[in-house]
């Protein structure tokens, strides 16, 4: 039986920043933890679905439920947000973790979520953790770097009709063979086709397929 569990701490500029815990078992080894888009929340059909893959194996799943959309963080410049996503997501973990014994880890960031991952991934407890980079923005030196360099085995997924993908990035972390990376042509950065529904899905189906299988 599926439980949940929202709790909320004080994150950067004292904004209250929720998070949820899903458990499907008792005292599991296993967490992923969810870091989602500005707009593409952990209700999204990409979070939903990997949610679904990880619960019914086995994993505990934590969504750091930040909301940046919110009129309260309208003055926030880019650099600023990037700041708070990744105060918040490490003040969430720090506090999460604690008291915690999990042994094996997923993280999947989505966009704005990809910011806190590639900070995250420094983490000594996460060294071995794997990372699902969904729609990363590889326009970023830091989240570019940190993905050219990383040594967590990962999958990337991204499409050339996204206005963050560059070509050239792209094809620098596709070098790196601790990642599969996936480009997708003429999908956008929800990583679905502008005017083609039943396409979209059977991206999201292929997306989730990879995802349960990695």
């Amino acid at each position: 039986m599926l439980k949940t569990n929202t709790e909320s701490v004080k994150g950067y500029k004292e904004m209250n920043i929720p998070y949820t815990l899903l458990r499907a078992e008792e005292n599991s080894k296993n967490l992923s933890i969810f870091l989602p888009g500005a707009g593409y929340t952990v209700r999204s059909p990409l979070f939903h679905y990997s949610g679904d893959i990880f619960l019914n194996n086995g994993f505990d799943v934590l969504q750091v439920n930040y909301q940046y959309n919110d009129k309260a963080y309208a003055e926030f410049s880019m650099e600023e947000i990037s700041e708070a996503i990744k105060f918040d997501v490490r003040t969430v973990l720090d506090i999460f973790l604690k008291d915690t014994s999990y042994e094996n880890f997923y993280i999947i960031g989505k966009s704005l979520g990809t910011i806190a991952m590639s900070s995250e991934l420094c983490r000594d407890i996460f060294r071995e953790a794997k990372a699902v980079w969904l729609t990363p923005l590889i326009q970023r030196d830091d989240v570019f770097d940190a993905m050219v360099s990383s040594n967590n085995r990962g999958l990337c997924f991204i499409g050339d009709n996204d206005s963050y993908y560059i070509e050239k990035r792209f094809n620098q972390i596709a070098i790196n063979p601790e990642i599969v990376s996936r480009l997708i042509p003429n999908v956008n950065h929800s990583l679905e086709y502008e005017n083609n529904t039943i396409e979209s899905i059977e991206v999201l189906k292929s997306v989730i397929e990879d995802i349960r299988n990695f």
